[in-house]
């Protein structure tokens, strides 16, 4: 999974805003006098759109105006569509609502359980099962913490809301994780060994079966 770099001013090299590549920028100062805030623009060298900063204070106070993003993660792309959804609403709420965030996580959560063969009554539960399918027992830890976070985050408990604000931000690397561990490494692993001459796959077949007899 790669790493997302969020855009920095004066960042040599972020994920676009638009494009969302890894890519390096162009900077140009558009405003510059004693009279007006600086503004700077920064042009991505894979998709040549353009993001727009204020710099309200001399090497201080640096904020993107256009376009509006959130600076959460991106989700995997093995990660399902339907789960995708639910962690890009995270993503532009979490800057304004961590909370509402975490609980939008906690649901991707709930859909992640039932695509890795829940049955999605009860996350508890299709957590549960699945540790007893074989689940690592980190990938256990990840789920479980998302999951208790966004609960905490609609009814308030033993977190309180700034102990819940601190950590929605790493309950998005959590979630990608899990996509990681459980979607997208076995894909990667399966398209090795279908890469595999059909005989030699029907020998490692023949052996595992001859294991289980």
């Amino acid at each position: 999974m790669k790493k997302y770099s969020p855009p920095k001013f004066k960042g040599k090299a972020f994920n676009c805003p638009h494009c969302e590549a890894y890519s390096h920028m162009r900077w140009e100062q558009l405003v510059a006098n004693r009279y007006l805030i600086p503004v700077w623009q920064a042009t991505c060298s894979c998709c040549e759109e353009s993001s727009y900063w204020l710099q309200t204070t001399e090497g201080e106070n640096e904020e993107m105006i256009s376009p509006r993003l959130s600076t959460a993660p991106l989700p995997n792309p093995d990660m399902p569509e339907v789960i995708q959804n639910d962690f890009n609403e995270a993503r532009f709420v979490v800057d304004v609502s961590p909370r509402a965030a975490a609980a939008l996580l906690r649901l991707a959560i709930q859909k992640l359980c039932i695509e890795l063969g829940g049955d999605g009554k009860n996350i508890n539960e299709d957590i549960k099962s699945l540790v007893n399918n074989g689940l690592p027992t980190k990938i256990q830890s990840a789920l479980d913490s998302v999951r208790v976070i966004g609960n905490e985050a609609v009814h308030l408990g033993e977190l309180q809301p700034d102990d819940i604000e601190e950590v929605a931000y790493s309950l998005f690397n959590l979630v990608n994780l899990i996509v990681e561990y459980q979607i997208t490494q076995p894909k990667e692993v399966n398209a090795v060994f279908q890469a595999l001459p059909e005989k030699k796959r029907k020998a490692i077949k023949d052996r595992d079966k001859s294991k289980n007899d």
